[in-house]
């Protein structure tokens, strides 16, 4: 049987008491629907999982209908391949500039691509020294004077974009990308 090697990320967990989802609860979770090599990583909801399964939107679903109907509330679910995360990981524009601070860095990884038009709008902004780079599903993020005083958050991407959207920080990234076997940049 051929696995696929998933990643998913889950939006707006944990926080403040709110939607609370204990990982070792949700670890089981994914193992009773049949996944396999469950890994999570920190409480903000993030887990590396091996399935059959080969659609993401299924996966997606999957787990989105299982949190619903386990915890009793909906949490919105990104679901990336091990392809997709070694992508992200590669193709970070920052790391090739000078000066940029690696813990200033961020991942908004939106659940679908945006309309050319929104995207169009997006690039309009400018909030300096704050910066962002979209490229397909992923806006790379620099904050330099740190990511709880950006206007360039989830909110701001999410409203542009018109897309749903959660944020990891560099890190959390690579992390999660050792979890599959990348190596981290």
């Amino acid at each position: 049987m051929n696995m696929t090697t998933y990643i998913s990320i889950l939006r707006g967990i944990n926080v403040s008491g709110h939607k609370p989802v204990p990982m070792k609860e949700l670890q089981t979770l994914y193992e009773s629907l049949g996944y396999e090599q469950v890994k999570t990583y920190i409480q903000s909801g993030n887990v590396a999982f091996a399935t059959s399964e080969q659609q993401q939107t299924l996966v997606k679903g999957n787990i989105e209908k299982a949190i619903s109907q386990h915890f009793g509330f909906d949490v919105p679910v990104l679901v990336r391949t091990k392809a997709d995360v070694q992508k992200v990981i590669e193709e970070n524009p920052f790391l090739n500039e000078k000066g940029i601070e690696l813990d200033k860095l961020h991942v908004t990884f939106l659940d679908q691509l945006p309309k050319q038009e929104n995207v169009d709008k997006l690039l309009t902004y400018d909030y300096a020294p704050d910066r962002f780079v979209l490229t397909g599903k992923e806006v790379y993020v620099y904050c330099p004077n740190g990511y709880g005083r950006t206007k360039i958050n989830n909110t701001f991407f999410e409203s542009k974009l018109k897309v749903g959207a959660t944020t990891r920080n560099w890190k959390t990234v690579n992390v999660l990308a050792e979890m599959v076997g990348i190596k981290k940049a």
